[in-house]
């Protein structure tokens, strides 16, 4: 078994502050001057940060939050700038040129889903258009009280492509969230409380990420193999049908179900003592493995 505590480390990107303790990433949207709104450089580094993230394999919870006043204005003026210049030329060529352009911002908050350990999200202030879809892809949401939400593409005059018309029917019910997108209003803390979108709202955000913490903590102290084994689950679950979902849990199991973390699980009770587990393989000792 391996100590139940990882290395501390600290990064920063153009975007993010990263830093690593106990198995747990913390995430920050670190450019509070221009409302974390997300520039070009965004879209590259969160899913490069989030996959090398999983890779370490000692990483079992990713927790994302915010500085400043708002934890998102979404999309950067500079990245639609951007894309209009590829309005030019032939026609075909340049739909599957723009194809290929929303095919790469989805997949920074796709990243956030087909990860080994769950994401939780601390928000504050407002999450507006493209930061609703990327909370959207995340497995938990938490917020203050003075957090609001807003699908603010339909008022610039386009449809989200990011990833919020597909999830948010998983979340909340269809009624509500078409209105949503059809409006594109604010939708409040308490709403999106209501409504389930969010697990739990907070006085501010000091006392909010206190107790995403301690969520991330007590997720971090399970097995990463049954944490991750549900994670794939409720993912494939939520895309396919009962039956299937069934098979494909009765698979996974005939191989990923072993005694040692169920025997630890178990003396760590009995012995009233924390448990400690192996971490998860790194990607590259994956990849060493087959070379």
């Amino acid at each position: 078994m391996t100590n139940n505590t990882a290395s501390s480390f600290v990064d920063s990107h153009t975007c993010f502050d990263t830093q690593i303790a106990q198995h747990i990433a913390h995430i920050r949207l670190s450019c509070p001057d221009r409302l974390n709104a997300m520039v070009p450089e965004f879209w590259l580094e969160l899913p490069a940060l989030v996959r090398e993230l999983d890779a370490r394999g000692d990483v079992r919870v990713i927790v994302i939050s915010s500085t400043g006043k708002h934890f998102s204005a979404g999309m950067d003026l500079s990245v639609f700038t951007n894309m209009a210049k590829q309005f030019t030329g032939e026609p075909a060529r340049r739909a599957e040129s723009m194809r290929r352009s929303i095919f790469g911002l989805q997949d920074a908050f796709n990243a956030l889903e087909t990860v080994r350990m769950p994401v939780l999200v601390a928000i504050q202030g407002g999450a507006i258009g493209g930061a609703v879809d990327m909370i959207s892809a995340a497995d938990c949401r938490y917020c203050t009280k003075d957090a609001f939400f807003t699908i603010k593409e339909t008022q610039l005059g386009m449809t989200a492509d990011v990833g919020t018309l597909q999830r948010l029917p998983h979340l909340i019910p269809a009624g509500l969230m078409r209105e949503l997108a059809y409006t594109g209003r604010n939708w409040s803390a308490q709403e999106a409380l209501q409504q389930g979108f969010v697990n739990a709202v907070y006085a501010d955000s000091e006392s909010m990420l206190a107790a995403v913490m301690n969520i991330a903590h007590a997720i971090a102290s399970n097995s990463p193999m049954a944490v991750a084994g549900c994670k794939t689950m409720i993912n494939y679950t939520r895309d396919h049908t009962v039956a299937d979902s069934l098979d494909y849990m009765a698979t996974w199991q005939a191989g990923m179900f072993q005694m040692p973390d169920v025997m630890e699980a178990m003396k760590a009770k009995q012995t009233k003592r924390m448990p400690e587990y192996e971490n998860l393989k790194p990607r590259q000792a994956m990849m060493k493995g087959i070379e």
